[in-house]
């Protein structure tokens, strides 16, 4: 690796962010149990707010952590640390409410009303972190990023928009803000920018940040496929762009794109028709967002969830809808096919109210209106080495999450899904992950992979978390 490729932000330029280790309290300053003789450590004001800090882990060397000490080591470390095992803090000034991760690269953005409220890092050979412009040269761009740097959003009023969520996918990413809709940038290989695609296009050194067009109404949520994006609208509908061997877009052809659910049950007699009817959808590129139809026709959607080739969306009623690649069994409760190239209902027996599901390269999780957590799918499910692949719901045992009869009203309250890795947030702020151990992307301090829930260790209460392929970010609250 090139140090002329590699940008080491000055720290002008990264509007107060910076880079930290943390270290536990030793025996001797932790605070005493309160007695009747001995004294009271306060260490933390009654009425001080929490601080809110970004913790990162996992592979380092494309730059995806921000820690540019692990990959061009200075003066005080001798050797490169290709793994961080453990949570390493990224400090920052601004309060980060959104974080994603691509392969590797990531994204972190801020609500500020600041012009800077993006910052990129990690990979960039294809222009998914923007235009890094290096030092020696106003035309060409870093293809990694050491150190978070900040993306200059094309906003009509940056000063007035914020960012309201952030998501990366194999070499592109989407930008969501409050006000000016939804923005892209990357690889538009199969129009997963949602722009033109243009033949032989060079990504590297991209200046093109596309502010996309095209919904119905106001995009309240954003999902990056592999190569593909998912758009959630206010009103409940999904739109759908990129690459779509697969079926991963679910867009049908207009002759039955208005053909719902309750329409496709008068045609049970005709059996297969569900599963091999070639106007229900097609395979093919799309580079402009088109809305998805097949059983989500008429139904209001509350969430969306993709990372490889298979998409998922939750309805406002606690439906689950699938659509896409299920060569891993992802969605064979209703094909014996590896794909389907139209959305179809997943019946989910036994597992109560959807409110949450998440969407890996072999596996899927949901999570349900009662905290609970079902898996399926093939690789590391989380029930130990013996449940490796399934083709139906299992309920991941609460009390591996913490339940017992001292908490017994404990619960899950957000699941996510790296490629080959799963992670869960607890009500009470907890983090726990499973699954594949990546190159130490589970974070809990060793390379092995972990078939049970295990919960990581992170000062305060972690918020949300985002997971990539090698790597993870937590969002924590902490009144440290």
């Amino acid at each position: 690796m090139a140090l002329s490729c590699l940008r080491l932000c000055p720290r002008q330029m990264t509007s107060g962010l910076q880079v930290c280790g943390y270290s536990t309290l030793s025996k001797a300053s932790r605070p005493q149990e309160k007695t009747s003789s001995d004294p009271v450590f306060q260490y933390v004001g009654q009425h001080r707010k929490p601080n809110h800090k970004v913790f990162v882990w996992g592979f380092s060397f494309t730059g995806a952590l921000g820690i540019p000490s692990f990959v061009a080591p200075d003066s005080g470390r001798k050797k490169p640390r290709k793994y961080q095992l453990t949570p390493y803090r990224l400090e920052t000034t601004e309060q980060i409410s959104s974080a994603a991760c691509g392969y590797g690269f990531t994204l972190i953005a801020s609500r500020t009303k600041d012009v800077i409220k993006l910052w990129g890092m990690g990979l960039n050979k294809d222009s998914q972190l923007g235009f890094q412009r290096t030092q020696h040269s106003r035309h060409q761009s870093y293809d990694y990023v050491l150190e978070p740097s900040p993306v200059a959003l094309p906003l009509a009023e940056p000063q007035e928009t914020r960012v309201v969520q952030v998501s990366c996918g194999r070499a592109h990413s989407l930008v969501l803000t409050d006000s000016e809709g939804v923005f892209s940038m990357g690889n538009n290989a199969y129009g997963q920018c949602g722009r033109r695609i243009v033949e032989d296009e060079v990504y590297s050194g991209s200046h093109i940040i596309h502010k996309m067009d095209g919904f119905d109404s106001r995009v309240v949520q954003v999902a990056c496929g592999q190569d593909h994006s998912l758009f959630l609208t206010e009103t409940g509908k999904v739109f759908s762009c990129g690459w779509g061997a697969d079926g991963q877009t679910g867009q049908c052809s207009s002759g039955f794109r208005g053909f719902n659910r309750d329409r496709r049950q008068l045609c049970g007699l005709i059996g297969v028709f569900l599963h091999c009817c070639p106007g229900l959808g097609h395979h093919s590129v799309s580079s402009s967002p088109v809305e998805v139809g097949g059983d989500l026709a008429g139904v209001k959607v509350q969430q969306v969830s993709t990372y490889g080739d298979c998409s998922l969306a939750v309805s406002s009623d606690g439906e689950l809808f699938g659509w896409g690649n299920s060569e891993y069994l992802q969605l064979s409760s209703v094909t014996e096919s590896t794909q389907i190239n139209s959305p179809h209902h997943l019946p989910l027996r036994g597992c109560g109210k959807v409110v949450q599901a998440a969407c890996g390269g072999t596996q899927v999780a949901i999570l349900n209106d009662k905290g609970e957590v079902f898996v399926w799918g093939y690789g590391i499910l989380g029930k130990g080495p013996r449940l490796s692949e399934s083709s139906t719901p299992e309920m991941i045992p609460p009390t591996l999450f913490g339940r017992s009869e001292f908490t017994p009203s404990a619960a899950i309250t957000a699941v996510r899904c790296g490629l080959q890795h799963f992670a869960a947030v607890t009500d009470r702020g907890e983090l726990f992950v499973w699954g594949k151990n990546v190159r130490g992307c589970l974070g809990i301090g060793k390379k092995d992979d972990q078939y049970f829930p295990w919960r990581v260790t992170v000062p305060g209460q972690v918020l949300d978390v985002a997971c990539g392929v090698d790597h993870m970010v937590a969002l924590v609250k902490s009144l440290i």
